[in-house]
């Protein structure tokens, strides 16, 4: 089996709050995501997924543990580790004033991808996302699912062979949503390894190849939806959530944020 590409040990962000002290956001959590793989963290709202993903995106210092990417640590060489990532959530900016043309360039540009072959990438990106009706354009004048082409384009102008979408479809219309679950699919199949968070069962269901639950900040169980079904005697993804989280007393509201966007 080859190396992972991204793998976290013991990974800890703590936070003070004045109300209540220390909060351990994430805690003590261990995971790996190869080649070819779509590793999918799933939990409720404020169960830690961005955070998770923040830290190793460098975007966030961990508290405790270590992370790598591509075999850089996460906070010895943020810059490699930036190198080799790229970072989509439905939150992510563009900038406005600027068009969708000069984006791909700056982003090209700002993650190092070798200048001789950038204009190259550039066109390469612009005819497989269906930019070029609107290459030209400056952001702000594009429609909600242009933006979305060009900021998933943006995420992977230098070609990061590790890609995390953090919740990514939230903000999205059906149509847009599977377009962009298609698009995933095919990077995946391009060998990138995916860090994919959501809440949303389907997604998990259709597109990843491990599930890891996260609940309180903790990973509860890791493995493939058979595994988890096959290890819970559940079927449903709801199901099998309830199931590891249960001796954490998970909350109505939570159970519900899980539950209400099954089909």
């Amino acid at each position: 089996m080859t190396d992972p590409f991204v793998e976290t040990r013991n990974l800890t962000k703590t936070f003070y709050e004045e109300s209540r002290g220390e909060v351990r956001a994430v805690d003590s959590v261990d995971l790996t995501c190869r080649s070819g793989e779509i590793l999918g963290l799933l939990g409720a709202n404020g169960a830690g997924k961005t955070t998770t993903l923040r830290m190793l995106s460098t975007v966030l210092r961990p508290t405790s543990g270590e992370a790598w990417v591509m075999g850089h640590e996460v906070r010895k060489d943020p810059e490699r580790v930036r190198e080799n990532l790229g970072f989509y959530s439905a939150s992510t900016a563009l900038y406005p004033k600027i068009t969708a043309r000069e984006t791909l360039r700056f982003f090209a540009q700002v993650n190092r991808f070798p200048r001789e072959r950038i204009e190259a990438r550039i066109e390469e990106l612009i005819d497989r996302f269906g930019i070029g009706d609107f290459a030209n354009s400056r952001v702000e004048k594009l429609s909600s699912g242009m933006k979305q082409k060009v900021s998933i384009a943006r995420t992977v102008a230098h070609d990061p062979p590790v890609l995390i979408f953090d919740e990514p479809t939230v903000a999205l219309d059906v149509l847009n949503a599977i377009e962009l679950r298609q698009i995933i699919g095919r990077l995946r199949d391009e060998g990138k390894a995916i860090l994919f968070s959501t809440h949303i069962m389907s997604e998990a269901e259709q597109l990843c190849d491990r599930i890891a639950i996260i609940h309180q900040g903790r990973i509860l169980a890791v493995g493939t939806l058979d595994e988890l079904r096959k290890s819970t005697g559940h079927h449903y993804l709801e199901e099998i959530f309830v199931h590891f989280a249960r001796v954490r007393d998970p909350s109505e509201a939570e159970v519900e944020s899980l539950r209400r966007d099954r089909p």
